[in-house]
């Protein structure tokens, strides 16, 4: 009977101490500069990227929707 307790406590306390492990990053700081490629971008259009986070930025300013300034009226 202890042991059917005492082994799934065992495996919930190894998996949650395993969140305790430090992160790593996957990518190293030399392959960085080709995630900064603007191939990489998500948007093919930056100008109108640009426009429509300013957009975002603009109509969610009074919540703080990125960290952006502004107060939601549209002006910087």
């Amino acid at each position: 009977m202890m042991h059917t307790i005492t082994m799934p406590l065992l495996l919930l306390a190894l998996l949650i101490s395993s969140g305790c492990s430090p992160i790593t990053p996957w990518v190293k700081p030399y392959e960085r500069n080709n995630l900064a490629d603007p191939i990489m971008s998500f948007s093919p259009d930056p100008v109108e990227a640009g426009y429509m986070h300013h957009v975002y930025q603009a109509r969610e300013g009074a919540r703080g929707a990125e960290g952006g300034g502004g107060g939601g009226c549209g002006c910087n």
